[in-house]
């Protein structure tokens, strides 16, 4: 849990307290949603 907190503060700056109010499988989406950005940012352009 702490990882994901973490992990979605970093890259959206909120609050832990937001984060903790938070059901599990919402942060768990948002952290693939911020994967999938970061993915498809590392991607070369072609």
């Amino acid at each position: 849990m702490y990882e994901e907190v973490a992990f979605i503060a970093f890259h959206f700056h909120w609050s832990v307290a937001e984060l903790m109010n938070m059901e599990h499988g919402e942060r768990r989406r948002w952290v693939a949603e911020i994967s999938r950005i970061n993915e498809a940012l590392d991607k070369p352009q072609q």
